[in-house]
């Protein structure tokens, strides 16, 4: 069992995380980078990225993901493959401790830990993830031009989500397992008077359909959940739109967070409630999610890490 420390440590590799660990390893103080569960973030269940600034042609998820690694590496990161399963932020040095049973203590400490789609847990969902399924629509709405789409589910997410694919979309199904949406009364009534939508009442997902040369979903099996009747929509892309949990667990009772479980942070900064600790990405952003807003926060908790650093030097 070994201990590592460092000024900085980052925990999380996604946009956010790589990121900060660029700005601070530029800034000579060595950070440590935790892995955690899904090394990459969600960046890595991502096939087609067209949106990310920088690039021409479409790239592939994982591998800029990849690339973001090597560059924080590239500039003097050290990366440590590890899961943080508790941390202590009562006194500094704060210290962690890793699944592999090895601890870790910092004077400053970023968390980029992300969030998780929440998904349906079909095993064709699952199959289909980047083929056709997707948990964000303004990340991969453009990539369904003039064809017809279906949204699951029935808060302001799927609403929100909806909306936006009608910009794309030659047609977009509502199915929810209910009669009446939760979402907003006023997004509501746009989403029903728009003349791309369907809703798809009293229904749940029971199967997404697809081909596997090339992979591509062609359909979405639903039931319908009073009657027992089934039909199949002939859709090209399946949304899942039931929200997302931010990786905050371990950190609960001991940082700021909302009522949906992010960490707040000080209005125009990554500052959260523990001083010398800092958020970024989608551990504390539930309204854009993107690559770029995660990547930029990240260089944001960098610089606002390194000047308190500096504070307390």
């Amino acid at each position: 069992m070994a201990n590592h420390h460092s000024k900085i440590l980052v925990l999380g590799s996604g946009a956010a995380g790589c990121t900060a660990a660029i700005y601070t390893a530029r800034g000579n103080l060595q950070p440590t980078l935790v892995h955690g569960m899904q090394p990459g973030g969600q960046m890595t269940i991502t096939t087609e990225v067209e949106n990310y600034p920088g690039f021409a042609e479409v790239i592939q998820g994982p591998w800029l993901m990849e690339q973001m690694e090597k560059q924080a590496e590239h500039v003097g990161t050290k990366m440590v493959h590890d899961t943080i399963t508790e941390v202590d932020f009562s006194k500094r040095p704060f210290t962690l401790k890793g699944d592999s049973g090895d601890s870790y203590s910092a004077d400053a400490v970023i968390l980029g830990t992300g969030a998780s789609a929440k998904w349906l847990g079909l095993e064709s969902e699952k199959n289909y993830q980047g083929y056709g399924v997707s948990g964000c629509a303004t990340c991969d709405g453009a990539f369904f031009r003039n064809v017809p789409v279906a949204v699951v589910g029935g808060g302001n997410t799927a609403v929100e989500e909806a909306l936006y694919l009608t910009n794309h979309a030659s047609k977009v199904y509502v199915v929810h397992r209910r009669d009446e949406l939760r979402a907003e009364k006023v997004t509501q009534e746009r989403l029903f008077k728009h003349p791309k939508v369907e809703m798809v009442w009293d229904s749940e997902l029971q199967e997404v359909e697809g081909k596997d040369d090339p992979k591509a979903v062609t359909g979405a099996r639903v039931k319908n959940v009073k009657t027992g009747e089934e039909r199949t929509l002939e859709v090209e892309g399946v949304f899942i739109a039931i929200g997302h949990k931010p990786n905050t667990d371990i950190f609960k009772g001991t940082l700021k967070m909302d009522d949906e479980g992010y960490i707040v942070t000080e209005k125009g900064t990554t500052k959260t409630s523990v001083e010398g600790v800092f958020a970024a990405g989608d551990v504390q952003d539930k309204i854009y999610r993107q690559a770029i807003t995660a990547a930029g926060s990240g260089c944001m908790a960098a610089l606002d890490a390194m000047r308190w650093l500096e504070s307390q030097d």
